[in-house]
Formats: structure tokens, sequence, C-alpha cells
């Protein structure tokens, strides 16, 4: 057996080699054939100008380099690295754990009920703030007993107007018309999309209570439409001739609309709806549930681009309605986003991660001794989590579960449950049965992530790229990027070697410009500015002269080209007289004007750039001559 174990071993490993080969190394470290090609493709996708392997193949070698090189300077080794990579690893761990067979079919299910609309009423049992577990059994006892009674055939609006606990249902029979998927809580949807015309459903139990729903017809969804409306307000207390006033109004409104009157003029000019009066009364798309019934089946009546509606009464007022679009139900594609939103904010946001958990569990061999959860619970004197029962739980090494070569301990369920009050009444072995869920349910979750490397290629890679991303950032600010920022003796070198590489086009005033309250205060500041260089600071200056109430010198640093300032121009390029601070009107120049740079410091952007570029020559120079690569060409022909 032991023989037969270690021969599929290797020919899992040759396998493994034959179809990820190794392309190459670089200092001893294997480089597959898939790493290079991941790179090499994504690299191409994002360049104008693509590069051949030959042309790619010098370029990935020194990347390579580079990262070695910080690897060997410890980057990789420090806290702050290694928790920004783990962060970037968890985020992208996230897809990969859960159900994405389950998630997918969440999605279609999703889209698929925005093809048709339910036509539905309701009776709402509310189990919301009962005081115990036999008040609710009591609820659920009524809740059945009124269900039977609509499946034998009694009337069910007024079932609903009798029992029914949903505000909105008095006075309508429990009724709430025509739905489309994504607008009912989704175990109320699943139930009620699969019922067919007439049918009354099971007890449905949802964070609300338990529903007795029945269906009165299907169609297919209507598609949406793009409106716009002229609001009248009614007040929830508008008296009889209050709102006889405001229909008057919304009559007189429509007449003029009849009449050719512009629908956004009025609607900007007359409409109490100020949220969208600005844009002619125009209203997002609707579909059927996104409006109050009135003004939805207005909306859906209006066949033709450019129909009004006559003024229609809601709960909230007056409408006046205008048909802009229509459209049907866009592909599935476009809306996949707003449906992961969408199905991310109800229950179906953890039923794929709940899905793949179980899987985790059954993949990682997951058990749990409920014989000895009995045994442990057993711990406890009063049958509660109280604290003496957690402390005895944190002395015991009784094993209750056991994942992969993981195992959960008595003691660790202790460590887990720290010293909450609200153990005290709960019962232990139902609290313990928990912890060793969430143990669980993490341990095979950690289990999984890091497993992912091994399982997913394109997880593997994308954390490689990242991990090398970060080390290629670091060493290369620390060997060309800050360096060249701050070498100011090694600035200045490589200007004066490229000296001829800088020169301008057109000459530059070099200096300040400096603004004064009158003449003495200028005479005063050019004796102190005799022996400035551009270097030095003018802060000393306007301190002496300025106070927090009184300005009487401003100075301004710079290298100008003509037409920069106008002040300069005039003084120094000889040109138009420029206007004056009337509080500052003396003006004058001190500083020189230049054909060509003097020092790094003129043109310090440039000269960076370049200086970076010599010292990243260097330094891939001196990489290559200390490095050992060897490829292998066989391979190297098979990557396109």
């Amino acid at each position: 057996m032991l023989a037969a174990f270690a021969c599929a071993g290797l020919s899992m490993i040759a396998g493994a080699q034959e179809s990820d080969p190794v392309l190459m190394t670089i200092n001893g470290k294997e480089i597959t054939k898939s790493e290079f090609e991941y790179i090499y493709h994504k690299n191409n996708r994002q360049q104008v100008d693509t590069n051949s392997i030959d042309e790619y193949l010098p370029l990935f070698i020194n990347y390579k380099l580079k990262v070695d090189a910080a690897e060997k300077a410890g980057i990789d080794t420090t806290a702050a690295f290694r928790t920004e990579l783990n962060g970037y690893r968890d985020e992208l761990a996230k897809p990969y754990l859960v159900d994405r067979e389950m998630e997918e079919k969440l999605l279609h299910e999703a889209y698929d009920r925005l093809k048709v609309n339910v036509e539905i009423s309701h009776i709402l049992f509310s189990t919301m703030n009962l005081p115990d577990a036999a008040a609710h059994e009591e609820v659920r006892r009524k809740a059945t007993e009124v269900m039977q009674q609509a499946r034998e055939g009694a009337d069910f609006a007024k079932l609903a107007e009798q029992y029914s606990d949903d505000p909105s249902a008095k006075g309508r029979g429990g009724y709430l018309g025509y739905v489309k998927g994504g607008r009912l809580i989704y175990p109320f949807e699943k139930v009620a999309f699969s019922m067919k015309p007439g049918e009354v459903s099971d007890l449905v139990e949802t964070r609300f209570g338990y529903h007795i729903i029945k269906v009165h017809n299907v169609r297919p969804d209507m598609g949406e439409r793009l409106c716009a409306h002229i609001f009248i307000q009614v007040p929830q207390n508008a008296t009889p001739e209050e709102v006889e006033r405001k229909k008057a109004l919304a009559d007189e409104i429509y007449k003029e609309l009849q009449e050719g009157a512009d629908f956004a003029t009025l609607a900007k000019e007359k409409s109490d709806d100020k949220s969208n009066s600005g844009r002619g009364g125009e209203l997002p798309w609707c579909g059927v549930g996104d409006f109050v019934k009135e003004f939805e089946n207005a909306a859906f009546a209006l066949k033709e681009k450019g129909d009004i509606a006559a003024p229609v009464r809601s709960m909230y007022g007056f409408h006046i309605i205008k048909l802009l679009d229509t459209r049907s139900l866009q592909p599935f594609d476009e809306m996949r986003s707003a449906l992961e939103q969408r199905i991310a904010r109800d229950e179906r946001g953890g039923m794929a991660r709940e899905s793949m958990i179980a899987k985790l569990k059954q993949q990682y061999n997951y058990s749990c001794d409920s014989s000895q959860l009995e045994q442990i619970a057993a711990l406890s004197l009063t049958g509660k989590a109280d604290s003496t029962f957690v402390a005895a739980l944190g002395q015991n090494s009784t094993v209750l579960a056991t994942y992969g070569d993981k195992q959960i301990t008595a003691s660790e369920v202790a460590a887990s449950l720290g010293n909450s009050r609200i153990l005290a009444t709960q019962d232990a072995e139902q609290v313990v049965a928990n912890a060793v869920d969430r143990l669980a349910t993490q341990g095979v979750l950690d289990l999984e992530k890091a497993n992912l490397d091994k399982k997913y290629p394109e997880f593997r890679n994308l954390i490689n790229e990242y991990r090398d991303g970060m080390l290629l950032f670091e060493i290369s600010n620390k060997e060309v990027w800050g360096k060249a920022s701050t070498d100011t003796e090694g600035l200045a070198r490589f200007f004066k070697k490229n000296k001829k590489k800088y020169a301008w086009d057109e000459p530059r005033y070099k200096g300040f410009i400096v603004s004064c309250a009158n003449d003495t205060v200028a005479r005063e500041v050019k004796k102190r500015m005799k022996k400035f260089s551009f270097d030095s600071s003018v802060a000393d200056i306007e301190n002496e002269f300025n106070t927090d109430s009184l300005i009487r010198v401003s100075i301004r640093k710079g290298l100008f080209v003509k037409d920069d300032d106008a002040i300069v121009d005039e003084l120094v390029f000889k040109g138009e007289p420029a206007q004056r601070d009337e509080k500052l009107p003396v003006v004058f120049v001190s500083g020189k004007k230049l054909k060509n740079p003097e020092a790094y410091t003129d043109v310090r952007g440039q000269v960076t750039a370049d200086y970076q570029e010599y010292l990243e020559k260097q330094w891939v120079a001196r990489l290559n001559d200390d490095a050992t690569v060897v490829i292998n060409e066989d391979v190297l022909k098979t990557i396109k």
C-alpha cells in the first residue's frame, strides 16, 4: 500500500510538472510557465503597443531580479508588508468562499422573476415583540386555523379584514396588487412566485411573522416607464373644500396642457414636487410596484410617448402624468451588478456562503460528537451556561469535534465564549453546540483560504502579482525614486554632466517679485535682499515689515517665462505696464534673466526623472551582472 501511494504521489507530481513546467530559474527560484504567461498576456492587454515574447522576456527577468533583491533586503518580512498583503489576500479570497454555482442560480432566479408580475393578497399574523415561546406558538396555531379556512373556500378578503396584522391590508382585504421580483422579502417572494392562480399557500414564516398568501393571477412583466409629473399636494387632514380646490387647480393645469402649454415649464412653475420640478417633473424609470398603485395604473395606461393622463388622485395628492419613454427588461449581463446588490441585501446574501461552508465541512470531514456535547452540558448544575459552567469547561480537554487535522476541545469552546451575562440565561448544551459550529465554520474557512493558491491558479497569480508589485515598489523607491529625490549632490553632478540636454528655447527670469506699500519700505527691503540667493527664505523680511493687521510687503519667488506674470513681463521682458495692487503699489524685481538653466533646481522635474532613469539602468545592470538565470528553451517555445 505504501508503495502504491508513493507511486501515485510521484505520478501526480509528474503530471503537475507536465501541465505547468518550469520555464526558468532566477537566482535559484523557479518560475513556471503559467506565471510567465499570466503576466505576459496581462501586460500586453494593458499596453497600446504589445511586446513579443522575445521582447518581453528581458523585461520579465529584470522585474523578477528586482523582486529577488527586495526579498534579500528582507522587505517581505516586515510587519507592515505582511499586514497589507494579508489584508489584500482576505479581500481577494471572499469570492472564493461562496458557492458560485448557488450564487449564479440565485442571480438567474432573481432575473427570471423580473419577467413576470404576480397578483397577490396576504394575511399577516405578526410575531413581533411576543413575550415568550408560548405566545409565538399561539400565533402559529391561529394562523394555521385561518389558513385551513382559506383553503376550504372561505372569502380570503374577509379573513384578511378580520385577522391580518398588516395595517396596509385593512380596507383592501389584504390585496397587494401586482408585484414583480425584488419587491418582497425573499421567503415571501419565493413562495408567491412558485404558486399558481387560485392557490392558497402554507404558512410562510418571515421576520415579521406568519403569512398566508393567495395568488390571483400571473402576467408577463409590463416593462418600465419613464414619466414626468406635475404634482398638486393635498394635506392628509385636508377638508373636502380644500380637496376640491386642489382638484380644480389640477384640472386647470391639465386644461392648459391640452391647449398646448409646455409640460416642463408648467412643472417648474406649478408642481409641488420640488425634487424634480427643476427637471420638468421627470422621475426615475419605474416598473410595477415602484410607485403608489393609482400613479402606477395611470402611468401604465399611457400608450404613446408624449401622452398625458388626466389628473389622478393618490393618498398624497393629484398627479398629472406624461409618458416620456418605455423599455422592456434589460439583458441579464447589464443587470448583473444591480441583481448582485439586491440579493446581497436580503436573506439570499448569506445563502451562497452558507452553502460553501456546508460543502467545506464535508470536504474537510467535519464531525461533531453529540454524545460528548451531552456529557459536557451535564457539567452545568443549573442547565445554563453560567460562569461556573464556563469555568469548568475551560479546564476540560474533551474533543467535541474534528475537521481536517484539527480538533475543537471543550477548553477552546470556553475561551471563545468570554464572560457574557446573557449566556447564564441560555441552555448550556445549545450554547456549546453553537460555539462548536462557529469554531468549525471559521476553521474550515481558514483551511480553505490556506489552500486557495493550490486550488485556483488565477488566485495564486493575483496574489503573486500583488505581492511582487508591493516588493517592486518598495525596492524601487529605495534604490531609485527615493534616492533620486534626496541625492542633491548626485542630481547636481548629473545636471552638470548633461547640461546641454536642458537648454531652454527662450530665456527665464529667476528671482523675486517684491510689492511694497511705499518707496521707504521698498528701499529698506532692497537693502535686506542685496545678499539674498534664490534659495533664501523671505519669511524673516515679511515678518519684520508686516503685522497681523498691516501688510507692507509681499514677496513672490519663481522661475518665470514670458507671459507667466504681468509684473515680470513689464520689468524684465520690457512688456506693457502691469496693474499694481493699490495697497502695495511700489514694485521691483530682484534676480536675473537666464538664457539657460544654471542649476539642476531650475529644471528639477526633468533632471530628477532623467536621474531616476540613470539610476535604474545602473541598478538593473548590477542585478544582471550578479544574477544566475537559466531558461528552459523547450518550454519557452511552447508559449504563445
